[in-house]
C-alpha cells in the first residue's frame, strides 16, 4: 500500500500525518513525530483509515505537544553559514569554528584543536562539505568503538553487526532484518549516552523488530534510564541535525 496523507482536528488546528504500511504481525499503529514536524503513522496493511485516525486521535494531545516543542526549537535554530565564529557540536559539546583560507585543495583539512574546529579550505563553499566529511569519518570511528563497548550487554547478538553510515533527515538509526545497523552521522554531535541509546535501541531490534512490550523489556534491561536519555536526544535533535 502506498503512503497516504491523512489529517485529524485538535481544537482549531489540523494535524496532518502520513500513513505508512507497517510490515509486522503486530496489530498496532506506531506513531512518530519527527524534529522536522512531520508526523508518521505506521499501520498494519489490513487496518482501515478510520482505525488509523482513531489511533492518532487517542494520542493527539501527545502529538500536539511534541509538535509545539519541535516548532519552538526550529524558531531558535539559526541557519548555518559555516563561517568563523559559529559553533558546531561534537559529542555533546560546542566548538567554535575557525576558517583558514589556503591555496590549493590539497591543503584542505579539518582539525579539532583546543575546543575549536579549524578548517583549512581553498574555497569558502567547501567548508560545509569538509566538516560533514569529518563528521562521517568520526562517526564511523566513534560508533564502532561504542558498539564494541556495548555488545557484551546484548547477549542475544551472536555476531558483531555491520555499521553503515548514512545521513537521514528523520531517523537516528535503523536495523535491517539481517541485523545490519544504519546510523546517522550527525548522531556523533550528541553526548555519548545518547549515542549509546540509539545503538542499544537498534541492537534490541535484532531480537525484536517491533516496538512491542518485549522490545521495551530488552531496552529496560540494557539501559534502565533510556526514557530520560531519549527525551534529552529529542530535545536537542534540531540542533544536531541542522
Amino acid at each position: 500500500m502506498p503512503d497516504k496523507k491523512l489529517s485529524v482536528i485538535y481544537g482549531d488546528e489540523h494535524i496532518h500525518f502520513i500513513r505508512k504500511t507497517r510490515v509486522s504481525d503486530i496489530n498496532k499503529v506506531l506513531i512518530k513525530v519527527h524534529p522536522d514536524c512531520s508526523v508518521v503513522a505506521n499501520a498494519p496493511i489490513h487496518a482501515s483509515d478510520k482505525d488509523v485516525i482513531d489511533a492518532v486521535m487517542k494520542r493527539v494531545r501527545w502529538i500536539h505537544n511534541k509538535l509545539v516543542k519541535f516548532k519552538e526549537q526550529k524558531e531558535h535554530i539559526v541557519p548555518r553559514k559555516y563561517i568563523s565564529g559559529e559553533s558546531h557540536y561534537y559529542l555533546g559539546k560546542q566548538h567554535l569554528l575557525k576558517v583558514v583560507k589556503v591555496s590549493g585543495s590539497k591543503n584542505n583539512q579539518v582539525k579539532l584543536l583546543r575546543g575549536k574546529f579549524e578548517i583549512h579550505a581553498s574555497n569558502k563553499n567547501q567548508v560545509k562539505d569538509l566538516l560533514n566529511a569529518w563528521y562521517k569519518d568520526k562517526a564511523r570511528e566513534v560508533f564502532n568503538r561504542r558498539l564494541d563497548q556495548l555488545l557484551p550487554q546484548t547477549l542475544w547478538v551472536q555476531e558483531r553487526p555491520q555499521i553503515r553510515i548514512h545521513t537521514m533527515k528523520t531517523q537516528w538509526g535503523s536495523c535491517s532484518p539481517s541485523g545490519k545497523l544504519t546510523l546517522n552521522p550527525y548522531l556523533v554531535k550528541a553526548p555519548r549516552d545518547c549515542i549509546d541509546y540509539v545503538i542499544l535501541h537498534e541492537l534490541c531490534h535484532i531480537v525484536e523488530h517491533n516496538h512491542s512490550e518485549r522490545f521495551y523489556r530488552y531496552m529496560g534491561r540494557v539501559m534502565p534510564e533510556w526514557k530520560s536519555i531519549k527525551e534529552k536526544l529529542d530535545n536537542w535533535s534540531g540542533k544536531f541535525i541542522h
